[in-house]
C-alpha cells in the first residue's frame, strides 16, 4: 500500500473571471471548490493509475471533514487526524488576466496531534511506501519529516519525500527511496547557479545528495522537463510532454505519484520516470489533477518508447 502525509491540506476554491480590478465588484464567470494539499494530490493521481492508496492528513473543523468527504468521493482511503482546535484552510486561486493564489494559514497543531498522527503512522510495515510531502506548517515541529523517517527506520519502509531546504537535508541519513528537488532547490542546497539546461552540473549534485543517503535523485527541470539519478548510477532525462499547458499547480505532485505507479508496477526506474513525466503533463494540460484516461494517453502519445 502507498501512504501519504499532508500535514497543511486545504480545499482549493477557484476561481475565474474575465479581468480583476478595484474600480468595481469582480464577478467570476465559475467556481468550484477542489481538494488541495501536496500528499493528497498524490494519492488522487496513484488512485486514478489504479495504484492502491491511503491518505493520511492533519485536519480540522468542518473544512476538514468535507476535505476528507472529496477525497472519499475519489475512491481512497483516508485516516485523518482531527486537531482539537480550528478549521482546515481554504485557499483562493483566481484565473483572471493572470493568476492569483492566496493560500490561508493553517490550524495550531499541537503536541497532542503529532502523537495522535504517530500512532496512525506505526501501522506501517514491510512493502509499504511512505509519501511525505509538502512544506512543514509553522505549527508543525521543523524536524517532523526527520522524527517520522527516525520512528519508521529499519521497519522496510521506501520513504518518498518531496520537501526543500533544510528539511530535506536532515531526512537524508534515513536513506529515502526517492526525493524530488527541483533545479532551484539545488541551487540553493549547494550554493550554486544551476540552470534547467545543465544536466551535467544537476548529475553532479544528484550524486551528492545519494552520497548523503538518497536512493534515487529526481530532479525536475520546468521547461525542460526531469532527470533521474537512480540507484544503480544511471542517468536519465525526460522532456516535457507537447501539450497546451493551462495549470501548473498539482503537476510536481502528479510527476511523484507517477514515478511511484511505474515502478511499483514495474520496478523499472526508465518506465517509472516515463510515466511520472507522462502524469506532471497530464495535469498541467487540466484545470485540476488529470483523469488516469488522460495521463495513459500523454503517455502512449509522447513518452513510450516505440
Amino acid at each position: 500500500m502507498v501512504y501519504t502525509v499532508t500535514l497543511n491540506p486545504a480545499l482549493d476554491y477557484v476561481m475565474r473571471c474575465d479581468y480583476v480590478g478595484s474600480e468595481d465588484i469582480n464577478r467570476a464567470k465559475s467556481a468550484e471548490i477542489l481538494l488541495g494539499g501536496k500528499g493528497i494530490n498524490v494519492s488522487v493521481v496513484l488512485s486514478r493509475l489504479g495504484i492502491p492508496t491511503k491518505a493520511i492528513a492533519l485536519a480540522a473543523g468542518f473544512t476538514g471533514h468535507e476535505l476528507e468527504r472529496l477525497v472519499q468521493a475519489e475512491g481512497i482511503e483516508t485516516e485523518f487526524v482531527y486537531l482539537e482546535h480550528g478549521t482546515t484552510r481554504i485557499n483562493v486561486k483566481l484565473f483572471a488576466q493572470e493568476q492569483f493564489d492566496v493560500n490561508a494559514p493553517g490550524p495550531e497543531v499541537s503536541d497532542k496531534d503529532i502523537e495522535a498522527l504517530f500512532a496512525v503512522l506505526d501501522k506501517l510495515g514491510e512493502g509499504d511506501v511512505l509519501v511525505l510531502a509538502g512544506a512543514v506548517p509553522g505549527s508543525c515541529p521543523e524536524d517532523i519529516y526527520e522524527r517520522i523517517l527516525k520512528r519508521l527506520d529499519g521497519r522496510g519502509i521506501k520513504f518518498v519525500v518531496d520537501t526543500t531546504g533544510e528539511g530535506l537535508l536532515k531526512v537524508l541519513p534515513y536513506k529515502p527511496f526517492l526525493i524530488k528537488p527541483n533545479h532551484h532547490e539545488i541551487s540553493e542546497l549547494f550554493h550554486d547557479d544551476v540552470k534547467s539546461t545543465d544536466v551535467e552540473l544537476i548529475e553532479k549534485y544528484a550524486r551528492k545528495l545519494q552520497e548523503m543517503g538518497a536512493v534515487n535523485v529526481l530532479v525536475s527541470r520546468g521547461s525542460k522537463g526531469a532527470t533521474l539519478v537512480d540507484e544503480t548510477g544511471a542517468v536519465n532525462s525526460e522532456g516535457i510532454a507537447k501539450g497546451n499547458a493551462i495549470n501548473n499547480v498539482g503537476c510536481g505532485d502528479s510527476m511523484v505519484a507517477g514515478f511511484v505507479a511505474g515502478y511499483e508496477t514495474k520496478h523499472d526506474y526508465r518506465y517509472a520516470l516515463k510515466l511520472g513525466s507522462a502524469a506532471g503533463g497530464a495535469s498541467a494540460f487540466n484545470d485540476g489533477l488529470a483523469p488516469g484516461e488522460q495521463i495513459w494517453e500523454v503517455y502512449h502519445n509522447c513518452f513510450e518508447d516505440k
